[in-house]
């Protein structure tokens, strides 16, 4: 590991002169994408790979929530089901190649009542059917959205009907009948969101 220049801090690797934090709040955009072409990645790609790392994080979070619920939580997505095919798919647009790009995250079970979940970080607890492509195939998929406060989740039905998931909007995970979920265990999980996501 390298030192930041700025705070003295550990950097995420050799290749970079900041840390993520003095790399965030750098005055000036173009210069910190030119510092980091030079030296290893450029910021649009830091940026990815960070809300890549975030979204990785909601993932776990709920995962955690329903199998501490006692539910079976199966990974269901493309990075799990079909490891490796991503770089595969990079430019193919057909039927098969949306449909695997679109798989939903989980596939959760308990008793005789098994659902798809698909998870996703908003900072700006937003969420709504212009999120998702015209051709969406999975319709009985419910979405669950991971903010700095909340765990929110809504149905593609919902969304199809014009719902759609915001700030002031009361459609909590805990109060969907469907999975009947421990409210406290909710509540517990979103400190952790807090505790994760307080600096983004």
């Amino acid at each position: 590991m390298t030192s930041c220049r700025v705070c003295g801090s550990e950097t995420l690797n050799g290749h970079h002169d900041l840390c993520l934090s003095c790399f965030r709040s750098k005055g000036s955009k173009k210069e910190s994408v030119t510092s980091q072409e030079e030296n290893g990645l450029s910021g649009e790609e830091l940026n990815f790979r960070y809300n890549m790392i975030k979204g990785r994080i909601a993932e776990t979070l709920i995962e955690e929530l329903f199998l501490s619920l006692g539910y079976n939580v199966f990974r269901y997505g493309m990075e799990n089901t079909v490891p490796g095919i991503l770089d595969l798919l990079k430019g193919m647009r057909n039927d098969v190649a949306d449909n695997i790009r679109l798989m939903p995250d989980f596939v959760v079970q308990r008793g005789d009542k098994v659902y798809f979940i698909e998870v996703k970080y908003r900072s700006s607890e937003e969420y709504s059917i212009a999120d998702l492509p015209s051709n969406y195939p999975y319709e009985n998929t419910y979405f669950v959205i991971v903010s700095k406060k909340h765990i929110k989740c809504i149905s593609f039905w919902e969304l199809k009907a014009g719902m759609e998931i915001s700030p002031s909007s009361k459609n909590y995970l805990g109060y969907r009948k469907e999975f009947k979920l421990d409210r406290q265990t909710i509540i517990d999980f979103c400190d952790f969101a807090v505790t994760f996501f307080e600096r983004t």
